[in-house]
């Protein structure tokens, strides 16, 4: 049996296609994991992820003619591993690390179930150090998505608008700012998980919205989404990181029915709900469910639970989501949090009351030039009855919109209330 045999048997040939297929299968689930061990292993980012990488080429060699491993992320954790042994046995660096990768045996390498301690707490590593607060925000997210989702540079470098050599470099310079900085390979513990943990809540959170946006990248919601189903399966103690599953399953449930045949935007009262994802919605409220605590994302969680389960527009429990915003405003006070506050006040107690607040939100000057503050105003005006005035509010929100998809949807909602 060869060093990179991790199947008894001799699996039959496969087309080309179906091996890259299975490749790509393989990867996606094993490259972070790959990644997260070997870096453990050797100390090393780059040589974790060149020999992670190496072994998906080595796969594509090999799989079509010696057929898919019973194995497939065993097989490719071995090769990875044996390619690292080699790279530090030619340049004769760190005999010790050396040692301690090749008392990993091939054969127990990676078991058909990889849920052992090991595999759990060198993906956890990672996620935390990818999300070190001593990075950029800009940078975390890079090496979140390139580290721990495995995606390739050139895609990450399409995703956040910039050339690849230049996302190239931007990762480089993150891992050297961890080396350098001495920043440990480890999730905190006690006090200080307290302190990390919500800003890697935060990195994905911030994920989700680049994706979620009307403008933005799918990849990036659905991203966020898949990390954070593996950060709840990894931290099933933490409620906020259960909360914050069920918060981007509730808003990603409605991806496919936020546009019209036109493309144009549908806000969330016109929606098709038979559209919606409701196996999504399904797996938000069981994630909501596990929450036990009244953190921020627990509070938006519940927020966005009351949309997604209501029958229609009409059936909205409106005074329960004022009382949600209530309780956020007072744990994590921001612009945005007020001026949805005001929404639900709107609607729960009246167009005058959901003003009343939005008029205290803007006394502070935190919503100044905003178009969302304007376009709220409007819909709350329209709603007392002055149909011109809102109309006018409407037009002054779309000129000063972001998007030309969120012009046009305000200036539809102008020329309605103007017929």
């Amino acid at each position: 049996m060869s060093r990179t045999d991790t199947t008894s048997g001799a699996p039959d040939s496969v087309g080309a296609a179906a091996a890259a297929q299975a490749v790509a299968a393989a990867g996606a689930d094993a490259y972070p994991r790959i990644v997260a061990t070997l870096i453990r292993l050797t100390g090393d980012w780059a040589l974790a992820e060149d020999c992670a990488q190496e072994a998906l080429a080595v796969a594509l060699e090999r799989w079509p003619g010696d057929g898919v491993p019973g194995n497939p992320g065993g097989w490719l954790l071995t090769v990875a591993r044996n390619r690292a042994i080699d790279v530090l046995r030619r340049t004769a660096v760190e005999r010790r690390k050396l040692h301690e990768l090749a008392v990993l045996a091939p054969d127990d390498a990676w078991p058909e179930t990889p849920a052992g301690r090991d595999v759990v707490d060198d993906r956890l590593r990672l996620i935390f150090t990818c999300c070190h607060p001593a990075l950029a925000i800009e940078a975390r997210v890079a090496l979140t998505l390139r580290t721990v989702c495995g995606v390739p540079t050139a895609d990450i470098a399409r995703l956040l608008l910039v050339s690849e050599s230049t996302m190239t470099r931007r990762l480089t310079r993150a891992r050297t700012r961890i080396a350098q900085a001495g920043i440990p390979y480890r999730v905190p513990s006690g006090p200080a998980l307290a302190e990390r943990l919500p800003g890697v809540l935060a990195v994905l959170y911030l994920l989700f919205t680049r994706g979620y946006v009307v403008d933005g990248e799918p990849a990036f919601a659905d991203e966020a989404v898949r990390l954070a189903r593996l950060l709840e399966e990894l931290m099933p103690e933490q409620s906020e990181v259960a909360a914050l599953l069920a918060l981007l399953l509730f808003q990603h449930s409605r991806r496919d029915a936020r546009r019209d045949a036109a493309g144009d935007l549908l806000t969330l009262e016109r929606q098709d709900r038979a559209r919606w994802d409701h196996a999504a919605i399904a797996e938000g409220r069981a994630a909501l469910a596990r929450v036990r605590d009244d953190g921020p994302y627990a509070w938006q969680a519940r927020i966005a639970a009351c949309h997604a389960t209501a029958p229609s527009a009409d059936d909205t429990d409106w005074p329960t989501i004022a009382r949600a915003y209530d309780a956020l405003a007072d744990i994590r006070a921001s612009p945005v949090v007020a001026l949805n506050r005001a929404v639900a006040h709107g609607y729960a107690y009246g167009p005058y009351a959901g003003l009343g607040v939005l008029d205290a939100a803007q006394a502070g000057g935190g919503l100044d030039g905003n178009p969302l503050a304007v376009a709220v105003r409007a819909d709350l005006v329209a709603r007392q009855g002055d149909r011109p005035r809102a109309a006018a509010l409407f037009r002054e929100a779309a000129q000063m919109a972001g998007s030309t998809a969120e012009r046009r949807a305000l200036l539809d909602r102008a020329d309605e209330l103007a017929r």
